[in-house]
């Protein structure tokens, strides 16, 4: 599975150019640590990009299968552009970092982060961190669908009873108005529906809306 598993690393540039800076040089190690301990694990790595406003475009091109967001300063920052680089298709996301703020791991997730992790970064440790974030994902993924395909079908049957009770009106005035039986005022309103090729909804509600217009 990790053999097709394409990943993509969201992540500071190695290049440090003052190696004074001991932020920079310690997060460049650990961006460097994690792109080795991805190819020891016989991941497909298939690049490395900055969290910039062309982030988008980049995961478009590239279609990654898993993200991973290797952001220790700036973090919350990083996190931005990946969430909204991945709005239009989501993917599940891995952050690794060093914050262990709980608010902060709580907006991650609230955000679309599948794994939050905190100093997880040895090698051993790297594989089953991808494989639960990708099963969590995919299980969100399934609920989401589920959860669409409910609502879906919640939609569809509120229409119906209400289209339902328009077509019940309907025939209730024709039934007052022109003495017809139930089944004359429903043929009549499905002759109509048939002749104008209207729904039978659409007819009852445009008879309805004409006689609240001339009282």
């Amino acid at each position: 599975m990790s053999d097709a598993l394409r990943i993509v690393v969201i992540s500071a540039d190695l290049d440090v150019p003052d190696p004074q800076d001991t932020r920079a040089m310690h997060q460049a190690e650990r961006s460097r640590s994690l792109r080795i301990g991805l190819l020891e694990n016989g991941f497909n790595l298939v690049a490395v990009l900055p969290a910039d406003v062309f982030l988008e475009q980049r995961l478009g091109q590239l279609q990654p299968d898993l993200i991973i967001l290797d952001a220790e300063s700036e973090a919350r920052d990083a996190l931005e552009h990946v969430v909204m680089a991945t709005r239009g298709e989501r993917r599940p996301i891995v952050m690794f970092t060093n914050d262990s703020d709980a608010s902060n791991a709580r907006a991650a997730v609230a955000a679309g982060v599948s794994a939050y992790i905190v100093a997880g970064l040895s090698s051993e440790r790297i594989r089953p961190i991808l494989d639960v974030a990708l099963a969590r994902f995919q299980h969100e993924q399934q609920l989401r669908h589920e959860l669409a395909t409910t609502r879906n079908e919640l939609h569809e049957l509120s229409t119906e009873l209400k289209d339902r009770k328009t077509i019940d009106r309907a025939k209730g005035l024709l039934m007052q108005r022109q003495q017809l039986s139930e089944e004359a005022a429903y043929a009549k309103l499905r002759k109509t529906a048939m002749d104008k090729n209207l729904k039978l909804a659409d007819v009852a509600q445009r008879m309805l809306d004409v006689v609240d217009l001339l009282g």
